[in-house]
């Protein structure tokens, strides 16, 4: 099997990548470990708390226990399907704070402050309300608002309007920080993934190839050069050549992986599994950055939340709302309403998101609803100084990564998150949601002292679905895995383009970041091309 350009990773960018390098004519071959997304959970956007421990289409992945998780391990899910996690996660869009983007130019990142990854943002999207200026009118990514919303979270707007936190019309739009209502990826009804979008444009394309059920299991060289990837599909070992490059877009778990066991990455700990290295490249697996979350949660009176829809009549009338009118309950992601804000004066962005939901989970399996009405607010550090590793256990390309997060490990997250607390506490005693609460049920009313909120957030806190950094792009950092057009340093014909080359995280959830670093690198790689 030989094309131009072998993509190793069916997600949220390599089904961008795919489209856009098949624009030109180029022979394209997409290898996905997983199946294909015909299953109807992906596709219901309610459906996400179905996909959160699916055994076909998650990789279900564990981080390892530490300190910060009170020697917990955390399950971590990633998409394994078309799609990847586009076709599992929230489905919110949260571009990030245009400071995020000037501060890896800052940091040797040359071409990536916000005005240089704007234009791409703007390419992909298609949101009809937005400024034109800032928003994206016309591309295959449709952007909505919630179609339906539930009356609790316009009395949360509301709280924290009251508790002095500004209105913004638009998340994504010229003003971040303040509250607001979420958007979604969407397709009409549906979820909106990477392949349901980008791939359903190039599908039909004689030139792209893509392969299910074909998991990577080592990248091919001559010399210093990446010529393919041999995978394995059907129980038969097979390779896929590739006469201009190859582009890993496996994520944040699966590209860092992929190199190590293919002999690319940190020497002594590639020989120490048996891998003989082929390039020494220290920062592969290392930069690991996450957004670890406590919650806080309400009982509900006088109001309707999800955990009431989700049953009985009501579920059934929800059901028949979806099917003949496109809206109600079962089109909702899973935050309804987000607060940008900062944890202390002095910074020059907002360091913390507060996610809403009119709905509350048992506290111990994230995903099933509690019985009882609820209402819940996630609170999320969005620039942690915490850093972990992924490193492939062995050379076994079968066995999964050790996922280290040291959740925690930086005093300062502690201070961030503890503020971010106070300050959920603070919107939930307004009026306007605070006439709906019955009780503080997570952590609960005796959980008051610095001591108890760390302690509670070490035994309950957990990821919120968004790791990053694990092939950081940047120059002269000797701990950078890709340059600025993101080829791996020191080899050719071999890219890293998904979450893991992002040197930090960005302010609020991943993908929308993660499509338009697609969506440049894309483009990128044809301007290289004609060069």
């Amino acid at each position: 099997m030989e094309a131009d350009y072998v993509v190793v990773g069916a997600g949220s960018a390599g089904c961008v990548i795919a489209s856009r390098l098949s624009e030109t004519g180029a022979r394209v071959t997409l290898l996905e470990a997983g199946p294909t997304d015909w299953r109807p959970w992906i596709h219901i956007p309610a459906g996400v708390l179905k996909l959160l421990r699916h055994p076909v289409v998650n990789w279900n992945y564990t981080a390892e226990a530490g300190p910060g998780s009170a020697g917990r391990q955390i399950h971590w899910p990633r998409g394994k399907t078309l799609g990847g996690s586009s076709s599992i996660n929230g489905m919110l869009y949260v571009r990030g704070n245009p400071a995020d983007f000037d501060g890896w130019a800052q940091m040797g990142c040359r071409g990536w402050t916000f005005d240089d990854v704007l234009p791409f943002f703007r390419k992909s999207e298609d949101y009809g309300p937005g400024d034109a200026e800032v928003r994206g009118k016309g591309g295959v990514l449709r952007v909505e608002d919630y179609r339906t919303i539930l009356p609790l979270t316009h009395r949360f707007v509301e709280a924290a309007r009251e508790a002095g936190h500004t209105y913004s019309k638009d998340l994504n739009g010229r003003v971040q920080e303040g509250v607001g209502y979420s958007q979604m990826t969407r397709n009409g009804r549906f979820r909106g993934s990477t392949a349901r979008t980008f791939l359903a444009a190039a599908k039909g394309r004689a030139n792209l190839h893509v392969a299910t059920g074909a998991l990577a299991i080592r990248l091919l060289f001559e010399g210093k050069r990446c010529v393919g990837v041999a995978f394995r599909q059907g129980g038969a070992d097979r390779e896929a050549r590739a006469a201009r490059e190859v582009i890993l877009c496996g994520g944040t778990v699966n590209s860092p992986h992929l190199l190590q066991i293919s002999g690319i990455g940190p020497g002594p700990h590639l020989q120490s599994i048996g891998v003989e290295v082929v390039h020494e490249l220290p920062g592969v697996g290392a930069n690991l950055q996450d957004h670890y979350v406590a919650r806080i949660s309400h009982r509900v009176r006088n109001a309707i939340s999800i955990n009431q829809l989700a049953r009985g009549v009501r579920l059934a009338g929800q059901v028949a709302r979806f099917f003949l009118i496109g809206n109600g309950a079962l089109t909702f992601g899973v935050t309804s309403a987000q607060v940008f804000t900062r944890s202390r004066e002095g910074l020059a962005s907002p360091d913390l998101q507060l996610l809403f939901t009119p709905a509350s989970y048992d506290p111990s399996l994230f995903g099933t609803l509690e019985r009882e009405a609820g209402m819940t607010v996630a609170v999320c550090p969005v620039r942690p100084d915490s850093r972990g590793t992924i490193m492939a256990a062995s050379n076994d390309p079968f066995a999964k990564a050790r996922i280290t997060p040291n959740y925690l490990s930086a005093a300062s997250d502690g201070r961030v998150l503890l503020a971010g607390m106070r300050l959920a506490r603070g919107i939930f005693v307004q009026a306007p949601i605070a006439q709906h609460s019955v009780v503080e049920t997570l952590p609960g009313p005796g959980v008051t002292t610095d001591e108890q909120m760390l302690d509670y957030c070490r035994r309950y806190a957990t990821t919120i679905y968004h790791p990053v950094g694990t092939c950081r792009m940047g120059e002269a950092n000797p701990m950078a895995v890709v340059d600025s057009r993101l080829r791996v340093h020191g080899l050719s014909g071999l890219r890293v383009i998904d979450a893991s080359v992002m040197p930090t995280l960005t302010t609020g959830n991943t993908n929308a970041p993660t499509i338009m670093i697609a969506e440049k690198g894309a483009a990128m790689i044809r301007e290289d091309a004609a060069a």
